[in-house]
């Protein structure tokens, strides 16, 4: 942790438009990631909020410099299709994207984080590959990608 940034590793979240509020706690060691939301409604207003996202993430930190940390303990990400994947696939979602006029495009997007920590992305177009095509095009990429 950087002594100069007592924040490291803490960053905002304000998304009014449904209502969350609080800080979020993401960092990885030795390829685990951590994290962790903290609500201002839940701990009682913005400071309270930070001071409980400190408090967790200098512990986790102390915990993952000591290798007591469980490698389960957030490593959840591309185990398999969450309940809310539609695609069946991990990291290849279908994305619609509106322009200004309202014309509706849809593409296949594969995502996936490379060695030193990216994160990356590709789009198939739907209208110019086809829908199944669009979506083997992401997932051969994804594959591809991660070797």
């Amino acid at each position: 942790m950087s002594d100069s940034d007592p924040n490291f590793g803490i960053s905002r979240l304000d998304q009014k438009s449904v209502g969350t509020h609080g800080w979020q706690v993401r960092f990885q060691r030795k390829g685990v990631r951590y994290g962790r939301f903290f609500s201002d409604s839940a701990w009682g207003g913005e400071s309270n909020a930070l001071a409980k996202a400190q408090q967790f993430r200098d512990r986790l930190l102390a915990k993952a410099e000591r290798g007591a940390v469980e490698a389960s303990a957030s490593s959840r990400s591309h185990t398999g299709p969450a309940a809310r994947n539609r695609s069946g696939v991990v990291g290849v979602t279908r994305i619609l994207q509106r322009s200004a006029d309202g014309t509706e495009y849809f593409f296949w997007q594969a995502s996936w984080t490379t060695g030193e920590g990216e994160r990356r992305t590709i789009r198939y177009s739907v209208l110019k590959h086809g829908d199944e095509e669009a979506f083997e095009m992401a997932c051969m990429a994804r594959r591809e990608a991660l070797g």
